[in-house]
């Protein structure tokens, strides 16, 4: 029984339901706009969505180029399929077949033919025109004349000789730096090289001081150390003296306490 046709030329009931299976599936069926649909009546659409049919006769929605319209099923119908395209049979080239001469009945003249009988006109070979290279060997030409040159067997090519580098210039050392140096009673020496710390401030004899200063050619700081040196001297003369004076007041009371026992 053919399922009836919801309006004349448009979706039947049967075809709807096929719209409804398509569409649960994840495809989007085509279909074509009827004449109802007035000016885009044989265009192409792509169903997207059904809605419900009681809340409005245009519960089909199509999408037609990149807009979703609601349309009634009569301004639609399924689109036809395209017929797959037919193959053409391919007709095999004729094959061209040599012709076989046949054998020839004549006898052959036992009689030698004479020397200076000339060959006749037909007889006579055409003369073989060159024919054109193809262009795909002129091309290969072409490219073998671009190329580079190559080693010739056994005999190398000459390769470039590299510019020799300019001898780097040795780098000077930084300067150093030897301070000796007199502060509260003690003679220091400390050497740095550039910012690096050779030796820390360490405390040296007066008399190294002075022979230190006496290698050098400076008079006038050879007699600063001296005088410096001497001034240190006389101090410690009179503090020894002192000393000695305390020590003596110290032994003679310890010698009366050992005679009070």
């Amino acid at each position: 029984m053919v399922a009836a046709r919801t309006a004349a030329g448009g979706l039947s009931t049967v075809e709807l339901e096929q719209i409804r299976d398509t569409l649960a599936a994840g495809r989007k069926p085509k279909v074509v706009f009827t004449e109802a649909a007035g000016q885009i009546a044989g265009q192409l659409g792509q169903v997207v969505q059904l809605t419900d049919p009681e809340l409005s006769e245009e519960w089909v929605v199509v999408r037609f180029g990149r807009d979703e319209l609601p349309f009634s099923p009569a301004d639609l119908k399924i689109a036809p399929k395209a017929a797959p395209a037919r193959r053409t049979p391919t007709v095999p080239a004729p094959r061209e077949e040599t012709p076989v001469a046949a054998p020839s009945t004549v006898e052959p003249s036992t009689d030698p033919a004479p020397a200076d009988v000339a060959a006749e006109p037909g007889a006579a070979a055409a003369p073989v025109e060159p024919s054109p290279a193809p262009a795909k060997d002129v091309a290969k030409d072409v490219a073998k004349d671009k190329e580079p040159v190559k080693e010739s067997a056994g005999v190398p090519a000459p390769r470039a000789t590299p510019a020799k580098k300019a001898a780097a210039k040795p780098k000077a050392p930084a300067g150093l730096t030897v301070t000796l140096a007199y502060a509260d009673g003690e003679w220091t020496v400390a050497a740095n090289q550039g910012a690096k710390s050779l030796a820390k401030p360490y405390v040296i004899k007066a008399s190294e001081a002075l022979k230190m200063v006496g290698m050098l050619d400076v008079p006038g700081v050879h007699e600063a150390v001296e005088e410096i040196v001497s001034a240190a001297r006389a101090e410690a003369e009179s503090q020894a003296e002192r000393l000695r004076a305390e020590l003596a007041e110290i032994e003679a009371r310890l010698a009366e306490l050992r005679e009070a026992e």
